[in-house]
């Protein structure tokens, strides 16, 4: 076992070094635990020398600091052994606490609430901490045991039947059911099965019992009842943390025909609850700095702002995202979807490194397969990039395959891998798989990518008018994604509408006035094959050079 230091940063402050089996070794003396809390709070781990001898002993004579800092480092060698230089690096002017080596142990009470050290740098450090709520969240959150829980948790009750009818209860459950496991099909949630639900159905939902019992972020609950020959179920989408409502949905179905036309009905359903966990954690989010924001918001925060129009969105999607592999470094997907970040960056022509951006973005789903060697959906995000910024469509291909064969219902391995089939003018075969990815991922809050590309496969097929129509309901959501805007003006050229290719041509140019065909010769993966032909030669015609 390596060394390792457990510090509590609130109520007593407590440092222990536990290694190898041996009892442990706490840190005694306030100013030595003090010097660790001071590590511990600084970025990296890192302070200068000079820092900690005023901050806690004083300005008023520098040697005599000077010998003190020593002599506590000399106290903390003798007390920790061998495991000081692993704990600790020192050089002529800093001091480095190793953080790979350091746990923020659980505590109660005010931060350093007992640490009797009366220096007035060290009283003015603490009391600024203190004051900084994000600070204290950042740190109260490190101090948590557990390991980090990056997706909200879902969950569907089953339905209550309201006058007792066993049949009834029966669909309830079936519909509970199926709802849970179309939402277990995203990597973006965590599904509580409805069986753990089970008990609390047919009874009056207490919200704060769902919370601790399930320990879910988000309930799925309702009734169901017939009327005459009609089932009527009414659902609700539950916030439980403020018990809010956030959509209710009435489904009225045959009796006689509940289970065929119910799970098209229900599939309306998941994907309303996947565009509310998104656009519920979004609002939740305004206003709060990263280190306040919770460990589950995280994640999806980074993936609905990385697809949403605005710019700004975007680059600010990164930073979620950034957080998120901070604070959960090995999660092979938190790294995979920052390397679909900067593979988005490159591809959309936002990137001012795109050499740098490419490494990095190749550097991410390099440790995401790391991590995890038999992810499929860090496969797909290696194969996006193969594909879209480095032009390997053979890799790409081989990646993709990869990912299917070992999770056959990755639903963004389908649709990235119809787009590679499209641009290799293997329509039937991109429209199939394009269609598959729409089945299998009801809830992603980035439809409008679905349409784009199932757009692009059709293009490929020649089915010009399906094409045009998933490009419309696709710009209707996002009207800042280039490639619609091409397959729109492609399936409109293609469909002898030279006056509307001219339209979108001119309203593509208002957006993106750098746009060159040129750009597109020289990195579209489709480029060179005959769907890439076509798409230059409809935004020629339609007056783009």
């Amino acid at each position: 076992m390596e060394p390792r230091l457990d510090i509590s940063l609130f109520g007593t402050c407590a440092v222990r070094l536990a290694c190898d089996g041996r009892a442990a070794i706490e840190v005694r003396g306030a100013k030595h635990r003090a010097l660790f809390a001071l590590l511990a709070t600084a970025p990296l781990g890192r302070r200068s020398r000079g820092y900690l001898q005023k901050t806690l002993w004083g300005e008023g004579d520098y040697d005599s600091g000077h010998q003190n800092l020593r002599r506590a480092l000399a106290d903390l060698r003798k007390a920790l052994g061998p495991a000081f230089d692993t704990i600790l690096h020192a050089t002529a002017t800093d001091l480095q606490l190793s953080l790979d080596h350091t746990r923020f142990a659980p505590g109660e009470g005010s931060f350093l609430h007992d640490l009797d050290v009366r220096e007035p740098a060290f009283l003015t450090w603490r009391d600024e901490i203190s004051s900084r709520p994000d600070f204290l969240a950042a740190f109260g959150r490190a101090s948590r045991s557990g390991t980090v829980r990056l997706r909200p948790r879902i969950s569907a009750l089953p339905l209550t039947a309201l006058d007792g009818d066993p049949e009834l209860r029966v669909l309830g459950d079936w519909m509970a059911e199926e709802i849970c496991r179309g939402l277990s099909r995203s990597t973006l949630i965590t599904v509580i099965s409805h069986l753990s639900g089970r008990a609390m159905a047919g009874r009056m939902i207490d919200i704060a019992g769902v919370r601790d019992i399930l320990g879910v972020d988000y309930l799925v609950t309702g009734t169901v009842r017939r009327r005459g020959a009609e089932i009527v179920c009414d659902l609700d989408f539950v916030d439980v943390a403020s018990g809010m409502i956030l959509w209710s949905r009435n489904l009225v179905c045959d009796a006689a025909a509940a289970t065929r036309t119910l799970p098209d009905r229900l599939a309306e359903v998941i994907r309303a609850v996947g565009r509310s966990v998104a656009e519920t954690t979004l609002r939740n989010l305004r206003g709060i700095s990263l280190p306040e924001i919770a460990d589950h918001e995280l994640l999806i925060a980074g993936v609905a702002s990385m697809h949403r129009p605005a710019l700004r969105d975007f680059l600010t999607a990164r930073h979620y995202l950034s957080e998120a592999a901070a604070r959960a470094p090995n999660s092979s997907d938190v790294h995979a979807w920052l390397g679909k970040w900067h593979v988005l960056n490159v591809f959309k022509g936002y990137s001012t490194d795109r050499a740098g951006d490419t490494q990095r973005a190749l550097g991410c789903t390099a440790q995401a397969l790391d991590l995890d060697p038999d992810s499929s959906f860090a496969l797909v995000i290696d194969g996006f990039a193969h594909s879209n910024i480095l032009r390997d469509l053979g890799e790409a291909g081989r990646r993709y395959a990869a990912a299917l064969d070992r999770n056959p219902n990755e639903s963004l391995g389908w649709l990235l891998r119809g787009a590679l089939l499209a641009f290799q003018d293997q329509g039937t075969a991109a429209v199939h798989a394009t269609d598959t990815a729409r089945r299998l991922s009801p809830i992603d809050p980035f439809g409008y990518y679905y349409d784009s590309l199932a757009s692009t496969a059709h293009i490929s097929a020649g089915n010009f008018h399906e094409a045009l129509v998933y490009a419309e309901r696709s710009l209707a959501v996002n009207d800042r994604h280039i490639s619609t805007f091409r397959s729109k003006i492609t399936a409109q050229y293609s469909l002898g509408d030279g006056e509307g290719a001219r339209g979108t041509a001119a309203e593509l140019r208002r957006r993106f006035p750098d746009f060159r065909i040129d750009d597109y010769r020289r990195t579209h993966p489709s480029a060179e094959h005959k769907v890439g032909r076509l798409v230059i030669e409809a935004l020629t015609a339609a007056g783009i050079s």
